[in-house]
């Protein structure tokens, strides 16, 4: 009986994981292609007349940086939360991170009236479509490559291919700065983020997962953030970097995008708390429960 009772809690184990693995993958797509379709049925009502080529570039764009970060978060959240099913979605959300990259150029197209020419042209002669145009190569290649069947051919050298997403991400945070022009909080915050994910992946094991660590890593990324924003005001709008500094200390301007990272950093770490508070008050009732019901002797 003992034997045979062994057996079946490794497969309904198996089961539960299967599910959750299921649900989570379903949900994820959905989640994925909601914006897509909101886009969609906004265009098709008129709402976002009189610019709709413009702002349906830009939404696609947007969401292409937040579907990046969220695949780069993926890994950290996996080792904070100590949920394994989190690395089954991490390649669907980086793939739809190039789809909607994609997306942002053929709208662009669609913009210069499909005239390629144009099209080439205008990415040659201007810096910032220069360097977007690049992260999307980057971005369609490591989706591409994305597959196991990749990973079987390329062995080593898939993840040094894929290490690429690290600067490709950068660019195109730089391609998001130069873009947004003046108002560039919306890039300052992601990144900010991004900041976040690789001070984390630099940090030594122990200290990623300790409260000690997150609470370093707000601080440094919420420091960082200040310096970006600070220093790309000063390079390329020459506004006084001091200006900047005391602007993120001025009650009247909050959230700034580094209040924002604050907020972010403290909001991972309450969830890390309550994560690992509910996990210990598992274990403790259920070392109660099994001391009450099973006899010592």
């Amino acid at each position: 009986m003992i034997r045979g009772s062994t057996r079946v809690v490794p497969v309904t184990m198996r089961l539960s994981t299967q599910q959750t693995i299921f649900w989570l993958r379903l949900v994820t797509l959905v989640g994925l292609c909601v914006p897509a379709l909101e886009l969609a049925w906004r265009w098709y009502n008129g709402d976002l007349e009189p610019r709709t080529v413009t702002l349906a570039t830009h939404v696609t764009g947007d969401w292409a940086v937040v579907f990046l970060l969220t695949s780069l978060s993926l890994t950290p959240a996996r080792a904070l939360f100590d949920w394994m099913p989190l690395t089954q979605v991490r390649r669907r959300v980086g793939v739809a991170a190039a789809l909607y990259a994609l997306a942002h150029l053929l709208i662009y197209v669609l913009d210069q009236k499909w005239n390629l020419i144009v099209v080439a042209t205008e990415i040659a002669k201007r810096f910032y479509l220069t360097i977007g145009f690049a992260a999307l190569l980057v971005f369609t290649v490591l989706a591409i490559t994305s597959t196991n069947g990749w990973q079987r051919r390329l062995k080593r050298n898939w993840k040094r291919l894929h290490w690429l997403v690290y600067p490709a991400v950068a660019v195109a945070l730089v391609h998001f700065f130069i873009q947004s022009k003046v108002k560039i909080g919306d890039a300052a915050f992601a990144a900010g983020l991004f900041l976040w994910l690789m001070l984390w992946r630099l940090f030594p094991p122990k200290l990623r997962t300790s409260f000690a660590g997150l609470f370093l890593l707000a601080g440094a990324a919420t420091l960082g953030t200040v310096v970006i924003e600070a220093t790309w005001y000063g390079l390329v709008n020459k506004i006084d970097p001091l200006r900047v500094l005391a602007a993120n200390i001025d009650l009247d301007l909050v959230p700034r995008p580094a209040h924002q990272v604050l907020a972010v950093s403290l909001l991972v770490i309450v969830l890390v708390a309550l994560r690992r508070g509910i996990a210990a008050a598992n274990r403790l009732w259920t070392g109660r429960y099994i001391r009450q019901t099973i006899p010592t002797s």
